[in-house]
């Protein structure tokens, strides 16, 4: 039962469960627009159920594909996946474990989630090799949670509807905006190692102009879903309360890249669910 234990705590420090919380709200804030509310309590536990397997799947294949990356970063050198408290073959088990729940989540809740679930963990594990190739790897990224309100709408509608691919795309461009920051952290040891991440190629000037850039289009497609899905006014509060926190991001790592995980894991962590806060009032 210990050694269980172990393992399971090892997993969680592999994938960082708690970081669901970039994806999580934007699915259910797809799901009640799209319902109108209440979507009930069986979409409410499938949402869940997809939403993890597919974010364990695509943190497993990257923290397997990245082994002899991370092994010699300082910075990562002591992920259970590289200091040899979980073994390959336990990684790859788990990661194709949560491959096959999510096909069977995605099964059980319609036949469109069931189809498009085969691409989604093709884009979910094309970011782990883009970064090799190309530093196109930052959007790959943030088109991979920007799925999740495209999963949420299908999930209630079986079908996509055009204000749901305004709130992804404004996802994509949330989540590649702080990723590009996030990034900032690795671009001494990116450029060592040759990947092709934007600040490596480019620099911490061009990095962070497309990190606001990035920003901006998030804001302005979340205006797009507002207006296109005809939400009330407390949307576009919540439209406006994330242009802010963006705002205090970039002043924040701006001063100190120090902060750039305060950035990254507090205020977007709360961003999510301030606004899926705000969606769920606006529906009520």
């Amino acid at each position: 039962m210990h050694k269980i234990r172990k393992i399971l705590h090892d997993l969680n420090e592999l994938v960082m469960f708690k970081h669901s919380v970039f994806s999580l709200p934007f699915i259910f804030i797809a799901m009640i627009v799209a319902a109108h509310g209440w979507f009930g309590w069986r979409l409410f536990v499938l949402g869940i159920l997809a939403a993890l397997t597919a974010r364990n799947f695509a943190m497993g294949y990257n923290r397997y594909a990245d082994i002899d990356i991370d092994k010699a970063n300082p910075r990562t050198a002591n992920r259970p996946s590289v200091d040899g408290r979980l073994k390959k073959e336990t990684i790859l088990f788990f990661t194709i474990a949560n491959a096959v729940g999510f096909v069977v989540v995605a099964y059980l809740i319609n036949m469109l989630a069931f189809w498009l679930s085969f691409p989604i963990l093709v884009i979910l594990g094309g970011y782990s090799l883009m970064k090799r190739i190309s530093p196109m790897a930052h959007l790959v990224l943030g088109l991979s949670l920007g799925l999740a309100p495209i999963a949420g709408v299908v999930a209630v509608k079986a079908e996509i509807t055009m204000w749901s691919v305004m709130l992804s795309v404004g996802v994509m461009f949330w989540v590649a905006g702080f990723d590009l920051l996030y990034s900032l952290q690795d671009m001494e040891y990116d450029k060592k190692v040759k990947l092709h991440s934007i600040p490596s190629q480019y620099g911490v000037k061009c990095t962070l102009f497309l990190s606001k850039i990035f920003h901006a289009l998030t804001i302005l497609f979340w205006l797009f879903f507002t207006i296109e899905s005809a939400s009330g006014w407390l949307t576009y509060v919540a439209v406006l309360v994330s242009g802010i926190i963006l705002y205090f991001e970039h002043k924040i790592v701006n001063k100190d890249f120090s902060k750039i995980d305060k950035a990254f894991f507090t205020l977007n962590g709360y961003l999510g669910i301030i606004f899926l806060v705000f969606v769920i009032l606006d529906n009520i």
